[in-house]
């Protein structure tokens, strides 16, 4: 066992590992912006796109060499996947006992995130991505539903839900405590153009926080209400805000957030601080 975690301890600080972590970003960027022009086209009267890192892989696959590119993207979010996972498994190992734990099982979520988005890319690449068109939130209705069949299901969807909104609200809380800063070399943080990293950081995260939130609260709706459809992902959380007063303002400006996180992920990228 102590060999095992010596051998993880040394992939983790090994110089790939930066490298991997740094392509992945670029790659997690990349999705992001994509997504941050979707949703623009949705708030301004393009109603089929579909808001998703499956429509958003289909985007990218419809332009020249697109298949190539979502490959690429594929290859970036592994690498992502991979990092996170040798931090779930040996990393943070500077922190002691409950916060050690909570950061590792920290990583291993992301981890997943990133999986389910190299699956989507895998999928589009492979032609069984289903489009980018349409296709809102059935998935998650239906993986919903299952959940509520189940003993005590209906409790089980409200607490995903209330997670999802902890974590929307982590990532707010996040934002303006600057806490990402961390992320960040001391020379990705001064100057003029730190300046305007943290400024991407902040705007990016609240977004993310924002939409993240929404995404919560319709599985805390669906559970109260004990209907799946009412569940949803980010598809359907964004036509939610479209459907607000001032709808495609408000989704203008989440989309916005949203590409700002996706460039602070490449000045991640560039000055990586693990």
């Amino acid at each position: 066992m102590s060999s095992a975690t010596d051998f993880g301890k040394a992939a983790e600080d090994h110089r790939w590992v930066d490298h991997a972590a740094r392509a992945g970003m670029i790659a997690y960027g990349v999705v992001n912006l994509l997504i941050a022009w979707l949703a623009l086209q949705l708030a301004f009267g393009d109603r089929e796109g579909s808001t998703t890192s499956t429509g958003a892989m289909s985007q990218l696959a419809q332009q020249p060499f697109g298949k190539v590119l979502v490959w690429l993207v594929a290859v970036g979010m592994l690498l992502l996947v991979g990092w996170r996972a040798l931090e779930a498994a040996f990393g943070h190992d500077s922190e002691d006992g409950a916060k050690r734990t909570g950061k590792r099982v920290f990583s291993a979520g992301k981890a997943l995130i990133y999986l389910a988005i190299a699956i989507s890319a895998i999928r589009v690449a492979t032609g069984n991505g289903g489009g980018g068109k349409g296709g809102g939130g059935g998935g998650t209705d239906s993986t919903t539903k299952k959940l509520m069949d189940l003993p005590g299901g209906q409790t089980l969807v409200f607490l995903i839900g209330a997670g999802i909104i902890g974590y929307g609200v982590f990532q707010i809380y996040h934002a303006w405590s600057e806490g990402f800063r961390k992320n960040l070399t001391s020379e990705g943080k001064s100057g003029d153009s730190g300046s305007a990293y943290v400024a991407f950081g902040k705007a990016g995260y609240t977004a993310k926080g924002i939409a993240v939130g929404i995404v919560g609260s319709l599985f805390v709706y669906a559970s109260v209400t004990h209907s799946a459809k009412k569940s949803g992902g980010l598809d359907i959380a964004l036509q939610k805000v479209l459907q607000q007063p001032f709808g495609p303002f408000l989704l203008g400006a989440l989309a916005l957030g949203i590409g700002a996180y996706g460039l602070f992920c490449f000045a991640r990228a560039r000055h990586l601080s693990r």
